[in-house]
C-alpha cells in the first residue's frame, strides 16, 4: 500500500481534534468522527468546542482538508488507517472505561472488508490492542483485514498543537511490520523534516536538521509508554512537593533547591515546580489505570499510592496556609485567581483549583472567582451561590477581599499590576499556590506574601529584622563585630 490518501479520527474530543487538525497540516485528508452531532454541527460552521492555543487556525487553514461527519462506517471505508482518540474515563475502581472504545470498533467492524491499520490513539490500559482483535474476530471480521497499533499521544494541554507537530518522541506499537510501514509513512512529514521546511509550517523546538525520532515497539510496550512516562512525571511534581514540606519546616526555599536540582543534567528542571499538585485529564487518570493495571497483573506499585497520596496532601497544605493568614475562614471574603487546572486550557478536570475552592466553601468562606477561559465549564460544577460568584476581571475578584489566591499559572496572573491590586484588597495579603512572584518583589510592594515552600514574608518582617540587625548607638565595637 503506498502512503495513506485518508486518515479516519475517531472522536472530536481533545485528543482527537488535535489529531485531526495536525494530520491535515502535514498534508493528510482527514475524516473526523463523533456521534454528537451538535459537535459535529459547531465544526462544520467554523466553530471550536475546546479552548487550545493554535487550534483554532489550524482547523479554519484545512476546513477542505477535513471531513467531519457522525457516520463512523462512511469515514472508515474510505480511509486506510483509523484512529481510535475517543473518551477513555475513569472507572469506579481506578482502572479505565473502555465501554467507548468498544462502541468504536464494532461499529468498525461492518467496514473491514479491506485491509487497515486501527491505532489506538487513546489512552488505554496495557493489552487492549489484544481486546481489540478478540473484538473484531467475534464480529468474524477476516484477519487479513486489519493489523492493530498503538500510537500513544503526549500533549500538554495549551500546547497541544506545537507538542504533537514538534514531539519528543513518535511512539509506535505495532503486531506486524506491515502496520508499522503504514504510520510511518503517516509520519513520514515529521520524520523526514519535510513538514518543517514547507511554508506557514508552525514553529518550535524541531527543524528539518532536527527531526523526531520515530521508536517502534510492541503493543504492549507502547501501551505501558504512555502511563509510565505520566507517572514518572507526576512522581516528580509530587516529590518536589514533599521536599518542600521539609524546605518549610527548616526555612529552606523551595525554588532555590529546585533550581539546583534542575541544573542536573540526570534530573531536569522540568515537573519540579512546587504548587497545589498536578491535575487536569491526563496524571491523575494515568497513574489511577497504572495502579490498576499493576494490581490486575500481580504487581506491588506501591509507590504510585504515595504519589497519589503527595498529591491531595497538597490542597490540605494550601487551605491551612489560607486559614493561617485570615485566622478564620468561616465570613472572610477571598478571591480565587484561576479555575483551571493549569494555565492555558479552560480544562477543569481533577483541577486542584476547583478542589480548593470546594474546601474553602466548606469551611464557610465567601468566594469570588476569576479565570481568564474555564469560567463557564467551572459554573456547571460550581454554580453561583451565596457564597459564590464569578467576576469579569482579577480586580474585579479582588476588590475588598480579605485575600486574594493564586490557584493557576495563567500568564496573565504572572503581571498583575500590584499597585493596582494592594488598592482593591481589603487587606494586602496574597497567597500564592504557583510561586508566581518573588518574595522581595511582593513585600516591596507592600503585600504579607505566603506560597509553597518558602518562607512567609511581609512588610513587618523586612523591618523587625532590618531593626535586629542594626546595633543601637551604645552598643560597643565587640558586640557589633
Amino acid at each position: 500500500m503506498g502512503t495513506p490518501s485518508a486518515l479516519c479520527v475517531v472522536g472530536c474530543g481533545y485528543v482527537g481534534l488535535v489529531a485531526a487538525a495536525c494530520f491535515a497540516e502535514m498534508g493528510h485528508r482527514v475524516f473526523c468522527v463523533d456521534n454528537d452531532q451538535a459537535r459535529i454541527d459547531l465544526l462544520r460552521s467554523g466553530g471550536v468546542p475546546i479552548f487550545e492555543r493554535d487550534l483554532p487556525e489550524l482547523l479554519s487553514r484545512h476546513r477542505n482538508s477535513i471531513n467531519f461527519t457522525g457516520d463512523i462506517e462512511e469515514a472508515a471505508e474510505a480511509s486506510d488507517v483509523v484512529f481510535i482518540a475517543v473518551g477513555t474515563p475513569q472507572d469506579p475502581t481506578g482502572g479505565v472505561d473502555l465501554s467507548y472504545v468498544e462502541t468504536a470498533i464494532s461499529g468498525l467492524s461492518r467496514t473491514l472488508t479491506r485491509y487497515k491499520v486501527i491505532v489506538e490513539k487513546s489512552t488505554v490500559p496495557v493489552r487492549t490492542s489484544t481486546r481489540i482483535r478478540r473484538l473484531l474476530e467475534r464480529h468474524r471480521v477476516d484477519p487479513a483485514c486489519f493489523d492493530i497499533a498503538s500510537n500513544p499521544e503526549f500533549l500538554r494541554e495549551g500546547s497541544a498543537v506545537i507538542d504533537f507537530l514538534h514531539p519528543d518522541r513518535i511512539i509506535v506499537g505495532a503486531e506486524s511490520q506491515r502496520a508499522a510501514e503504514v504510520l510511518a509513512r503517516v509520519y513520514e512529514p515529521l520524520t523526514s523534516g519535510r513538514y518543517y521546511e514547507q511554508p506557514g509550517a508552525l514553529r518550535g523546538p524541531r527543524s528539518a536538521a532536527c527531526a523526531p525520532p520515530l521508536l517502534q515497539t510492541s503493543p504492549e510496550s507502547a501501551e505501558i509508554i504512555k502511563h509510565a512516562s505520566n507517572s514518572f512525571l507526576a512522581l516528580k511534581i509530587s516529590f518536589i512537593n514533599a521536599v518542600s514540606t521539609l524546605a518549610e519546616a527548616v526555612g529552606a526555599d523551595i525554588e532555590e533547591i529546585s533550581k539546583g536540582m534542575g541544573m542536573d543534567s540526570r534530573i531536569g528542571p522540568r515537573f519540579l515546580r512546587a504548587g497545589l499538585g498536578y491535575g487536569g485529564s491526563c496524571f491523575p487518570k494515568d497513574v489511577a489505570a497504572f495502579q490498576a493495571d499493576s494490581a490486575q497483573s500481580g504487581v506491588g506499585f506501591r509507590l504510585l499510592d504515595d504519589i497519589c497520596n503527595i498529591n491531595d496532601y497538597q490542597k490540605k497544605v494550601f487551605v491551612d496556609k489560607v486559614a493561617g493568614a485570615l485566622w478564620t475562614l468561616r465570613g472572610k471574603r477571598v478571591a480565587v485567581l484561576g479555575l483551571a487546572y493549569k494555565g492555558g486550557t479552560d480544562d477543569i478536570r481533577k483541577s486542584p483549583s476547583i478542589e480548593v475552592v470546594q474546601r474553602l466553601l466548606s469551611e464557610g468562606a465567601v468566594i469570588v472567582a476569576y479565570d481568564p477561559a474555564a469560567m463557564e465549564k467551572t459554573q456547571t460544577v460550581l454554580p453561583v451561590s451565596d457564597n459564590l460568584s464569578y467576576a469579569h476581571n482579577l480586580y474585579d475578584a479582588a476588590s475588598g477581599a480579605d485575600a486574594a489566591l493564586i490557584l493557576t499559572d495563567w500568564e496573565e496572573f504572572k503581571s498583575i499590576d500590584l499597585d493596582r491590586l494592594a488598592q482593591v484588597l481589603r487587606y494586602p495579603i496574597v497567597i500564592d499556590g504557583r510561586n508566581l512572584y518573588s518574595a522581595a518583589t511582593m513585600v516591596e510592594h507592600g503585600f504579607t506574601y505566603i506560597s509553597m515552600g518558602r518562607p512567609d514574608a511581609s512588610p513587618q518582617h523586612v523591618r523587625k529584622s532590618c531593626l535586629a540587625a542594626e546595633p543601637s548607638p551604645e552598643a560597643s565595637l565587640s558586640e557589633v563585630l
